[in-house]
């Protein structure tokens, strides 16, 4: 576990369904735990030795990971956007909605992405040069660069899929941010912002 921006702590874990490491992150000031999986060294101690968290934030609904877990032993919410919670209505956990530009926690704003699924969200986070964290729609590839998931994970029309992430991600070029976090993908704590431009001007590029 390693602190990525101030109070802002990150650990990766290997997702067995998956195949390969995933992240998570615990803003501690926001006592805010997003896609959060139990940590390998400490568990669930290693958290408490941080912080409480009061609330659990899916960036998707397919981020359910070890949310249950938390709430369990922190006794706090879970919480994803209100068009994901189908995912959970049949014998699922409790998920409570909330809506994008709402506050969800102290210091984080849920911010729209959708165009890969319809909840999908990203999370402005206040934390040192302010910070954006994604769920599917901007992951980090092999080499380190940003990118987008698969094609064959963007259903039957991988190009208007695109076309929507990239109308998304530079509506966020509006927010105050110079730190990337994803639940797919190691941090980039500084230059974010830059580095998020010029992968949109390389999409623009390709798409003309």
């Amino acid at each position: 576990m390693d602190e990525v921006l101030p109070g802002v702590l990150h650990w990766t874990t290997f997702h067995e369904g998956i195949g390969r490491p995933v992240h998570s992150h615990f803003y501690v000031e926001g006592c805010a735990l997003f896609d959060p999986r139990v940590p390998e060294d400490g568990g669930l101690e290693e958290i408490a030795r941080h912080g409480r968290p009061e609330v659990v934030l899916l960036s998707n609904r397919h981020h359910l990971r070890h949310a249950t877990a938390f709430a369990e032993r922190f006794d706090c919410p879970i919480r994803a956007h209100r068009s994901g919670l189908h995912e959970f209505a049949d014998g699922g956990p409790d998920v409570q909605p909330f809506e994008f530009g709402d506050r969800v926690a102290d210091g984080v704003v849920a911010l729209e992405v959708g165009a890969l699924t319809p909840e999908d969200t990203a999370f402005r986070i206040a934390a040192g040069p302010g910070a954006l964290l994604f769920a599917d729609a901007l992951i980090r590839d092999g080499d380190g660069g940003l990118a987008f998931v698969p094609d064959v994970l963007m259903g039957d029309d991988p190009e208007a899929v695109k076309r929507g992430l990239t109308a998304a991600l530079t509506r966020l070029l509006d927010q105050d941010f110079d730190a990337l976090l994803f639940a797919h993908g190691a941090p980039v704590a500084d230059d974010g912002r830059e580095r998020l431009e010029a992968f949109l001007r390389e999409n623009e590029a390709r798409a003309a």
